[in-house]
């Protein structure tokens, strides 16, 4: 038996026994070879074989992992993006797809050649960039040539609908003006009764016509555009450059001014924008109806209706219009009502209205069309050259996540492939449904929806498609055509955002910005590079804010504390990151409207600068001469009570005190300050105070007036190289010119570098 088990575990390591067996036992042989002899080799080869696939594989997959990472590191850096599930998923589709073609070359490549052929692959990856490059510029010149193509094609009689913009300044009724017009009401939607997003109304021909029939005569006789589409842009003056989106899409603006108030500071600014633009306009004269004793027509004309009004109201009429005349006058602007108006060219419009009771709405849309179809029909002419623009990205229950775009040119189909710029670069995807709101219905409000197969300029519109979730509101929106290349168009739809990232600093100091969309956070930029703010900002993102934005922020903590913030406009905030926040001290401030932010900010640096001040009180010697009263002496050794006048600079308590004139020797720091029997921090100068000064050293204590100085001596504070920094960071505004003046005669008194 224990031969047996020998031979047997012999076998078992695969070496064959010495001995010879026996015959009986040949059946037993062939049975045990049969059982574990070639099968074991073959299985320890099998798994030997399977390990090394293993690690060769793990291998390969942390190297496309990592490279994986890095690419992601690096699209987070330029396009400050947020990190959505889905990228994630395709990061790991890419990765494993990168990892079967990277382990099969691996394993197909002999050692030998391996050289040979990277250098190789270099220099074709060089070819195939540079001929991607000379791809992309083909396809720009063919886009640039079918665009003239197109613009050759155009007809008079093919226009498209004109795009209004409605501006002013914030209460004026702007929102209000716009429900008359189409008969409803968002205004309880909009955040502290300021618009915040675009939103777009398309008013149709017929529409027009019915409700310019009170007009008579004056009625426009023939409707050559399609309809009016308006868009609602936010009037206050925080949304300059999402107003500005607008603006540059708009064919026409309704200006609105306040016949109560006059012109304003946002009206005047948004006059300004209209001009530097040359955007034409016309001016409502809004909130006649507030005028004592009007008896309003609803919806009526108005010269039908103030014909109707009794004569005081007309005189009221006269004299707060002749205000207002004179106020744009001064603004540089030639202005008559516009059934007065001697030269259409030459003279604004003015049309007065009430939006409250809808008198001059009709008023308004007559002159509207007029104008357009009469004055800018070479602008109004269709073309077949897609332009279009993304205003809000939102996510609607059964749809998922859509678009509401402007189409100002062209036609999109339901079969479309667009390009839209994402958080994290372009998004390509194909269009799953073209959908409008009812005609008369404005965009922002719930509802339901007309489907299309295609639609055509001018239009709101919603798209829905796959892959929006990272679309950024307020950038091009492109149709990959048959002719078109696909990075072409990647790189003309990322470029606007580019633009906006490249305007900011990284490596200095700053506080980080988040905002809902592209046009709010160019708007929250440019709030913040105005003069009257100078906020500095180090990093920018769009949408939410995540851990990843609070771990960015902190960076600050290190270069400079007060800059460890993020202002978030109009964003949610993760409780992740509210917590992060809080566990490293960094401060959010999230807000609706950007002056509110602004409010909160600036009360953060107001509390960090009080703070700073005490925590450097001491050390802060501000800068005095002191002329010593002989006859207010009250005590000559420590304490040293005195009375003196300061000659210059600010004697403040703490300041240490000596006598240039008496080898600069050191009497101790001011203990405290009296002016009038009353305790004082500072004296400036022509005061006369009493001043105690306590020594801080044995050498100080031992000083005593009458031995080591008297009255024909002057103090002067003691100051250093690191006060002197301490009040040039802290104290910068509280010193004036001579105060600086005298720190300077009193550097080179005590020879400071």
């Amino acid at each position: 038996r224990l031969a047996a088990m020998r031979e047997q575990m012999l076998r078992q390591a695969g070496i064959e026994p010495d001995s010879p067996e026996p015959e009986g036992k040949k059946k037993r042989v062939v049975y045990e070879k049969r059982k574990k002899g070639p099968t074991a080799a073959e299985k320890k080869a099998a798994e030997e074989a399977a390990a090394a696939k293993a690690v060769e594989e793990k291998r390969a997959k942390e190297a496309a992992l990592a490279k994986a990472k890095e690419e992601a590191a690096r699209a987070e850096e330029t396009l400050e993006e947020e990190e959505p599930a889905g990228d994630w998923d395709e990061v790991d589709w890419e990765s494993k797809a990168g990892e079967k073609s990277s382990s099969t070359s691996w394993v197909d490549v002999k050692g030998e050649e391996k050289d040979d052929d990277s250098d190789e692959y270099s220099e074709s990856d060089l070819d195939s960039d540079e001929e991607l490059e000379r791809r992309i510029d083909a396809a720009r010149a063919k886009r640039h040539e079918r665009y003239q193509a197109a613009l050759k094609n155009r007809s008079k009689d093919h226009l498209r609908s004109p795009i209004c913009c409605i501006l002013g300044h914030v209460d004026t009724g702007k929102t209000k003006l716009l429900d008359k017009i189409r008969g409803t009401n968002v205004q309880d939607g909009e955040a502290g009764g300021i618009t915040q997003q675009i939103g777009a109304t398309y008013i149709p021909g017929p529409e027009i016509v019915t409700r310019t029939k009170c007009l008579g005569e004056e009625q426009v006789e023939k409707m050559n555009v399609p309809g009016l589409l308006v868009i609602d842009t936010p009037g206050h003056e925080s949304f300059t450059n999402l107003r500005s989106r607008g603006s540059g899409l708009c064919d026409i603006a309704i200006l609105v001014v306040d016949i109560m108030h006059g012109l304003e500071q946002q009206t005047i600014e948004s006059l300004n924008m209209l001009k530097m633009r040359k955007t034409p306009f016309i001016i409502a004269l809004n909130k006649c109806d507030r005028m004592y004793d009007w008896k309003a027509i609803p919806n009526g004309g108005f010269r039908e209706t103030l014909a109707s009004q009794g004569e005081h109201v007309q005189q009221e009429f006269k004299k707060r219009y002749d205000d207002a005349v004179l106020a744009l006058n001064t603004e540089g602007m030639n202005v008559a009502l516009y059934w007065e108006n001697p030269d259409i060219k030459s003279y604004v419009s003015i049309v007065p209205t009430s939006a409250i009771t809808g008198e001059g709405v009709p008023d308004i849309l007559n002159l509207l069309v007029q104008l357009t179809q009469n004055m800018m029909v070479e602008r109004l002419m269709h073309t077949d050259f897609l332009q279009c623009t993304v205003l809000e990205v939102k996510q609607i229950e059964g749809l998922g996540t859509t678009i509401d775009v402007i189409l100002i040119n062209g036609t999109l189909r339901d079969t479309d492939t667009i390009v839209v710029c994402g958080l994290g670069g372009p998004i390509v995807t194909n269009v799953r449904a073209l959908l409008t709101p009812h005609p008369m219905k404005e965009m922002r409000v719930k509802g339901d929806y007309l489907h299309h197969k295609e639609i055509e300029a001018a239009q709101g519109v919603k798209i829905c498609a796959n892959d929006l979730e990272g679309a950024l509101a307020g950038t091009p929106l492109f149709v990959l055509g048959p002719e078109d290349d696909e990075e072409d168009l990647k790189d003309e739809v990322v470029s606007d955002v580019q633009s906006i990232l490249g305007q900011v600093d990284k490596s200095g100091e700053g506080v980080c910005v988040q905002a809902s969309t592209l046009g709010s956070l160019e708007a929250l930029l440019e709030f913040l590079k105005s003069p009257d703010v100078k906020i500095p900002v180090s990093g920018i993102s769009i949408g939410p804010v995540h851990k990843k934005d609070v771990m960015k922020a902190s960076i600050m903590l290190e270069r400079k504390k007060e800059f460890a913030v993020i202002l978030a406009f109009d964003v949610d905030v993760s409780r992740e990151a509210r917590d992060m926040a809080n566990e490293l001290g960094i401060k959010i401030f999230t807000a609706d409207i950007i002056y509110h932010l602004f409010d909160q900010f600036t009360a953060y640096m107001k509390k960090v600068k009080e703070d700073r001040k005490k925590e450097v009180e001491m050390d802060a010697t501000f800068p005095c001469v002191l002329k010593i009263l002989p006859t207010c002496i009250f005590n000559k050794k420590d304490p040293i009570v005195l009375g003196v006048e300061v000659l210059a600079g600010i004697a403040k308590v703490g300041s240490p005190l000596c006598v240039p004139t008496q080898d600069f020797v050191e009497i101790g720091r001011i203990a405290s300050l009296e002016k009038n029997h009353k305790p004082v921090d500072k004296a400036y100068v022509g005061d006369s105070v009493a001043m105690k000064v306590n020594s801080t050293t044995a050498l100080e204590a031992s000083r005593m007036y009458g031995r080591h100085f008297d009255h024909t001596d002057e103090l002067v504070s003691r100051i250093s190289r690191h006060s002197i920094n301490l009040l040039k960071e802290n104290y910068r505004d509280d010193l004036t010119k001579e105060d600086w003046q005298l720190v300077l005669k009193l550097k080179h008194l005590f020879q400071i570098q």
